[in-house]
């Protein structure tokens, strides 16, 4: 189904339609435009696609057993799933302003029903973030909010992000994707660095996606232990985690 071809189911009005595309046995998500949203390998639903949204998950490096995790722009769902599925003692809620969004992912990207351990709202991230019951309640947060034209995060204010940090518990971090027009990369960064302890990021991957880590306190940084971490991650999630410490070595060379 090209993104041109609109399914009812997934058009709801006053929202950008969902679409989809597939190619080469990846499926494809569109808000009614050319910009990926997010994408699913067909035969291998639960694995991470994209090499940006790997990198979200580079937290793990240094929260190891989070209770509480917060997805903000649910995308193809590629995280929160991952999330569900293989962090089974955590927590997974996932906020999406886009009803069509929700319902396309939960009908073609194999996003499961809400349970115990998994809460999909249909809610602005900045709402989330400002109301206080969700305070100091979440270890970890994963930010990739991006509308139909990709210009730039969708929220990207000091309140907006000191809304992040007030929603992290003690120890907490946010990944978040910065993508889009030049001046924004600046623009984000300067305003993450306002309210969080410490800031970085790793170098821009396919599409000048910037992944970038924000700490409610700043941490201790031992490269040994993160090279170790990182050889745990890749047994048990196979994911790239070597890579991300390599560009955060990089990173702190870069910004001493």
């Amino acid at each position: 189904m090209p993104p041109s071809t609109i399914d009812p189911r997934f058009a709801q009005p006053g929202h950008p339609p969902a679409t989809i595309d597939e190619f080469e046995g990846v499926r494809f998500l569109h808000l009614g435009t050319s910009w990926v949203q997010g994408a699913m390998r067909i035969a291998k639903p639960d694995t991470i696609e994209l090499e940006y949204v790997q990198m979200m998950m580079m937290w793990t490096l240094f929260q190891r057993a989070p209770r509480q995790i917060a997805q903000l722009g649910l995308g193809s769902a590629a995280l929160t799933k991952f999330c569900y599925q293989r962090i089974p003692e955590a927590k997974v809620t996932a906020v999406e302003l886009n009803p069509n969004v929700i319902a396309i992912c939960r009908a073609l990207f194999g996003l499961p029903d809400n349970d115990a351990r998994l809460d999909v709202r249909e809610m602005n991230a900045l709402d989330f973030v400002l109301d206080r019951g969700n305070h100091g309640k979440f270890d970890v947060l994963q930010v990739d909010l991006y509308d139909q034209d990709a210009r730039g995060p969708v929220l990207d204010s000091v309140e907006f992000y000191q809304g992040c940090r007030d929603c992290l518990a003690p120890g907490g971090l946010m990944t978040a994707n910065v993508f889009g027009d030049f001046s924004n990369y600046d623009k984000n960064f300067l305003n993450m660095e306002q309210v969080f302890d410490a800031v970085a990021w790793l170098p821009e991957v396919h599409d000048a996606n910037v992944v970038v880590l924000a700490f409610k306190e700043a941490p201790e940084i031992d490269f040994a232990v993160l090279y170790e971490r990182a050889g745990q991650i890749k047994r048990r999630l196979n994911l790239p985690a070597k890579n991300w410490v390599n560009g955060l070595k990089e990173w702190m060379r870069d910004h001493s």
